[in-house]
């Protein structure tokens, strides 16, 4: 079938949508932009002046298209050298003015998601950041709009079990961040011990490929230690990453790593450090999320 005088014009009116829908199911830019792709190929086969709701109908193909990377994704983590982090999108100013998209892409949110079944996130994802009609929802995932139900009160009662008691705005976490860097820079050990949770965990990703601790660090002592040797390593820089205040790590200018925060509670609760390459491919530009 030709393609649809526009097809094009309607696809790239919500590109952005469906780009975030892929993110927020996949954690990777890359095969969410892949997953894009697929979603074009489809649509460019039908007609979609005939389509009745066209959001609707382009969100259920990039559901069904992440469905798949996702379940072999998974297979993919499995092998993965370390632990396995996002991949860290620079993101716009508008998405932290929307505390719930910000939060649901936030790092900390993504690994939660990370727990769930793919049904389970398509579900979460698409019913409580995108407020989709369970009937919407079950066309996407091949499931009645019933078991549709059981599901997202499973997996919403999944994420809320692990998620931060509390939704932290970004523009609250700037004053702990901003301070968090300060303490760092100058070597403020005591300053540094005051504003990290006893409990605070840093992960770093290297993917194998370049070093990073094997295993997430435990404690405010052992951070500080680790945030010492990063800071007499190179420079910290602000920037936005997946809504939230965070860090681009420089050596020599280079870019090395991403360090997006978690914090609750006025304090630190985790430091996610992707240092891998491959995930690194997108910091050159600001992405475009929306809901």
């Amino acid at each position: 079938m030709a393609e649809s005088p526009d097809a094009t014009e309607v696809f790239l009116a919500h590109r952005n949508l469906l780009f975030t829908v892929a993110y927020e199911m996949l954690g990777s830019a890359a095969d969410a932009e892949d997953v894009l792709q697929e979603t074009w190929l489809r649509w460019v086969g039908v007609d979609s002046r005939e389509v009745r709701n066209q959001r609707a109908y382009l969100v259920r193909i990039t559901t069904r298209q992440a469905l798949g990377r996702l379940r072999a994704l998974g297979r993919r983590k499995e092998a993965y050298v370390g632990p396995w982090l996002p991949e860290p999108l620079l993101t716009a100013p508008d998405v932290a003015e929307d505390v719930e998209l910000a939060d649901s892409v936030s790092m900390a949110m993504l690994l939660v998601l990370e727990t769930l079944t793919p049904t389970e996130r398509a579900v979460f994802v698409l019913r409580e950041v995108f407020d989709l009609g369970y009937d919407e929802i079950a066309e996407a995932v091949d499931k009645s709009p019933a078991a549709v139900r059981q599901i997202a009160h499973r997996a919403r009662a999944h994420v809320a079990a692990r998620r931060p008691r509390e939704v932290v705005s970004p523009a609250e976490s700037r004053e702990v961040i901003d301070a968090f860097r300060r303490a760092v820079e100058t070597g403020d050990l005591q300053g540094l011990l005051d504003l990290l949770a006893p409990d605070v965990v840093l992960v770093g990703d290297g993917g194998g490929v370049v070093p990073a601790a094997p295993a997430p660090v435990v404690g405010a002592d052992a951070v500080a230690v680790v945030l010492g040797r990063i800071a007499a390593a190179g420079e910290l820089e602000n920037a936005q990453v997946n809504g939230y205040p965070a860090f681009l790590f420089r050596i020599g200018g280079e870019l090395d790593s991403v360090v997006a925060v978690r914090v609750d509670g006025g304090r630190v609760t985790g430091l996610y450090a992707v240092r891998n390459p491959a995930k690194l491919s997108h910091l050159d530009q600001t992405i475009a999320l929306t809901r």
